[in-house]
């Protein structure tokens, strides 16, 4: 057993919280400011360097950290740091901020979180950063998508002097800054910990792996699951809290402890891994638990995993000394109906039966309703879990048609419409890409990133009916592909989501023309038209392909119908 806490990375433990002093003054001085609002990664990010879980960063990183750590996986000082931390703003702000100046980064209620002071301000090469912090630029990796569709261009790095933490109404007592842990652990006289990292529920096979770490190091275990943002269609992490809060009575008294992280994932298979074990070094815990696929982003475009099963372990291997904090690798466990007990995948015997439920075999009993087995998961978790994921026929979801303009959409949702309204099960509205454009959307043109708000729009409001267990049909034209994926990330989570693309040929579509939009298109008098000089990117992965050219409207909405009923809904 080791006689204290594990000192935190770069030596020393960073508070950047103000004293009441500094308070006083930035009362008074706050409104010359400039402001920036920051988002939900942002705002992780700031909470995580303000309290120093980001040890020892006092501030977003400047240009040449940022570069250091693209490049070498170490900030300029050379200590070992491998994703960059970084604070991206729109040209709008950049276009008026100078070097040394100070900026109020604030909340979405309009609350200061802190001051930063600017120290440089840059234009990253994000294909150039996806590449080598990802080793990818595709999309489909959920951080790579974020980076390159949804983060600003200019990069800001400074300084920073903490105001107040963002605000948390959710689970106060379960919240901790690493001083408050460190604090505690002293207090309860632990030493050696071990932080299990986890953005899913804990099953059976978690409560075996973790008690096997425990006996080996004869050690305490902090549960330490990440709340801020994961990857797209991961449980909400209030469901997700309400199970660990069950599974904590699993383990000996006074051998485990519960505590949130509010970290933004980045999904970054290795490197993530490294991360957060130098994250858990900050919270005073000197081992940390690696499994198979840690921070795993799922399947690239070819439909192949982005990173090997154990190259986290390998990563971590490589640093350990340079670390201090030492890696717990555990392979994968199985259950062995003759034993009725866990095994690892690799020790079970060829005459034994081995038994697992992957994640997706987990949601597909949830989505028919079926029994899970309870070698698997204990009553409450699956309890918990059911009632976030009801089966398929009791829960809301979204229909989203899209297509050309002329190609039957709208047709078909009203005709879909009727059909739901009919069978009477749930709520059903219809959001009709004209009608949406009358009432929601009336002051948006028609440029690229007017549609794309648009379509959001919808979307964002498809979510809420589908969270309230209603049914929603949209039917924008929706001619971005990045656009739908947004929208089916947001609701898919929420209910489910079923993409209709009707895929009637542009030739169809024309000889239609009841509005002489395509007319006008090809006269010129109409810019940007879909299809014509703007293009239509067709889904890859829609649930149900249909064309309208020659089946009547009521037999096609039929075929639909039955599609949807065939999916469990």
């Amino acid at each position: 057993m080791s006689n204290s806490i594990i000192t935190p990375h770069g030596e020393k433990l960073c508070n950047l919280m103000q004293d009441e002093k500094y308070l006083n003054k930035f009362n008074k001085d706050i409104l010359q400011l400039k402001s920036w609002t920051l988002s939900d990664r942002q705002l992780c990010d700031i909470e995580m360097i303000l309290n120093g879980g980001f040890s020892p960063l006092d501030g977003f990183m400047n240009r040449r950290d940022y570069n250091s750590v693209c490049e070498k996986m170490r900030l300029e000082n050379n200590l070992l740091w491998p994703i960059p931390i970084t604070l991206d703003i729109n040209d709008e702000l950049v276009d008026t901020l100078e070097i040394n100046e100070e900026i109020a980064l604030r909340d979405k209620e309009g609350f200061v979180i802190a001051i930063l002071t600017i120290g440089d301000i840059w234009t990253p090469d994000k294909e150039k950063e996806a590449q080598q912090i990802y080793q990818t630029t595709d999309i489909f990796h959920p951080g790579v998508n974020t980076l390159l569709n949804e983060t600003h261009s200019t990069y800001v790095g400074g300084t920073l002097k903490g105001i107040h933490y963002p605000k948390h109404y959710d689970y106060p007592q379960l919240r901790h800054t690493p001083q408050e842990l460190r604090e505690s652990f002293d207090n309860w006289g632990w030493k050696d910990i071990i932080a299990f990292q986890t953005r899913n529920p804990m099953h059976r096979a978690h409560i075996e792996l973790t008690k096997r770490a425990l006996n080996e190091k004869n050690a305490k275990l902090l549960i330490h699951p990440v709340v801020g943002l994961t990857k797209p269609g991961d449980v909400n992490h209030y469901t997700r809290v309400r199970c660990y809060k069950h599974i904590m009575n699993k383990y000996p008294k006074n051998m485990a402890a519960l505590s949130l992280l509010p970290l933004a994932m980045r999904m970054a298979g290795p490197k993530e891994a490294l991360w957060h074990a130098i994250i858990r070094k900050n919270y005073g815990c000197n081992y940390f638990i690696v499994g198979r696929d840690h921070a795993s982003p799922g399947l690239n475009k070819d439909n192949t995993p982005f990173y090997g099963p154990y190259d986290a372990q390998e990563m971590l291997n490589t640093n350990t000394n340079e670390l201090g904090i030492k890696m717990i690798p555990f392979k994968q466990l199985v259950y062995v109906k003759e034993k009725k007990s866990f095994i690892g995948v690799d020790e079970v015997p060829k005459n034994l039966t081995a038994l697992t439920v992957s994640g997706t075999e987990l949601r597909k009993l949830l989505d028919e309703g079926k029994e899970i087995p309870e070698w698997f998961s204990y009553p409450e978790v699956i309890s918990e879990l059911q009632k976030q994921r009801p089966s398929l026929s009791n829960r809301g979801f979204t229909i989203f048609f899209t297509g050309l303009s002329g190609s039957g959409k709208s047709t078909l949702a009203n005709g879909l419409l009727v059909k739901l309204l009919e069978e009477g099960r749930r709520p059903v509205s219809l959001l009709d890409g004209d009608i949406v454009r009358t009432h929601l959307s009336s002051e948006l043109g028609f440029s690229k990133e007017h549609r794309s708000l648009n379509v959001r729009r919808i979307g964002f409001v498809a979510s809420e009916i589908t969270k309230n267990g209603g049914i929603a049909i949209c039917a924008p034209i929706a001619p971005y592909r990045l656009d739908r994926q947004f929208n089916r990330n947001m609701i898919d989570p929420l209910g489910g989501y079923i993409e209709i693309f009707v895929s009637t040929p542009l030739e169809v579509c024309e000889q239609r023309d009841a509005k002489g939009l395509y007319a006008k298109a090809r006269k010129g008098i109409l810019k940007q038209f879909t299809g014509i000089d703007d293009p239509y990117e067709k889904p890859r992965n829609a649930e149900i392909v249909i064309n309208s050219s020659n089946d009547k409207p009521e037999t096609l909405v039929d075929q639909i119908l039955h599609q949807i009923h065939k999916m469990g809904y």
